[in-house]
């Protein structure tokens, strides 16, 4: 490769996506946002949910696991917010003796990490993010085990500029195909152990085609891949309205980003496919009258571990479910 055709690649580069460009990006799923019993669809109504979710981290760890620092005399720092309601509707109809479901989240954000980079913007200003759309959702309910399968996509709805460090989307279209099951250890469905994975593949970046260094056409940039895991360890009471117990997450880059070379760069500490895992408490405290569950809170979260190519951090996920209407609680007898 000729230096001045090198030099137009890393310029071509940068002009794509926000420092570190060489590092492998994020995609779209919200680490955390499911837990205990997530294997389960919900009864078949109509639900409003409102989530908060805040991630802090100060740590990007390299392919090895080595912290990495861009300006040791800066030690950066990112501390994302994001709030999203959210529909759930689940019906009677019967597909594939599977009770149908659909959900839509429209979240708003103050930033989004699209690589493992830190961004010392402190004004960045909130908007929206990418809205979620889950159109089929079908939902299995055998006496010891629940299954459920989905498939969902991101449309690019958030702001985005290729380079930006004030986005609050990624710029691309993404696809989820999602399955999962929650088992039940005893007949009376209190102690749960739940599993989903999900499955993302998505479209080329807006705004980052057609741009030529020297004699070669980039072709935009494409992220890889990933296999999401979810779950969580669990025991219920009050007749399943409550619960307390361990929640998980762990990810993984299935294929590498593709930044629209036809030649390959020389490696560096964040080029690599990349990792994270995550453990926490997760409870669910119900809000009732003696005669009506007016909603579910659930609390989570997760310390992050075994990052590698990614940042590496802490999360809290707050959620609150309204039934419509109130679910009527029978009298005791």
């Amino acid at each position: 490769m000729s230096k001045h055709l090198s030099i137009g690649i890393m310029l071509a580069l940068a002009t794509l996506v926000a420092a570190p460009a060489s590092a492998q990006l994020n995609g779209e799923n919200l680490l955390g946002d499911t837990g205990v019993k997530n294997g389960s669809q919900a009864a078949p109504g109509t639900y409003v949910a409102f989530l908060y979710y805040r991630y802090s981290t100060d740590t990007i760890r390299d392919k090895n696991g080595d912290v990495v620092s861009f300006d040791p005399s800066q030690p950066g720092s990112e501390v994302l917010h994001a709030v999203m309601p959210l529909f759930i509707y689940v019906t009677h109809k019967k597909v594939l003796g599977a009770n149908y479901g659909m959900m839509a989240a429209m979240p708003f954000a103050n930033a989004t990490l699209e690589a493992p980079g830190f961004s010392f913007d402190s004004d960045v200003g909130e908007g929206p993010a990418d809205l979620y759309v889950v159109p089929l959702q079908l939902g299995w309910h055998m006496p010891r085990a629940d299954v459920i399968s989905a498939f969902g996509f991101f449309a690019p709805t958030g702001r985005y500029t290729a380079g930006s460090t004030d986005n609050t989307g990624k710029g691309m279209w993404s696809y989820e195909f999602s399955t999962g099951t929650t088992v039940y250890f005893d007949e009376k469905k209190t102690w749960s152990a739940a599993t989903s994975g999900f499955w993302e593949l998505h479209s080329k970046k807006e705004g980052t085609g057609s741009v030529r260094a020297g004699a070669i056409q980039l072709t935009g940039v494409r992220v890889g891949q990933l296999l999401t895991l979810e779950g969580g360890l669990g025991k219920s009471f009050l007749e399943g309205a409550a619960s307390v117990g361990l929640a998980y997450y762990a990810q993984w880059k299935l294929t590498n980003d593709d930044f629209g070379f036809p030649v390959g760069l020389p490696g560096g500490p964040l080029l690599g496919k990349h990792r994270v895992w995550g453990f926490g408490p997760d409870v669910t405290i119900p809000v009732a009258t003696k005669s009506k569950l007016i909603a579910l809170v659930n609390v989570r979260y997760f310390w992050e571990t075994g990052a590698r190519v990614k940042t590496e951090g802490q999360s809290l996920v707050l959620t609150g479910t309204f039934p419509i209407p109130s679910i009527k609680i029978p009298p005791r007898k």
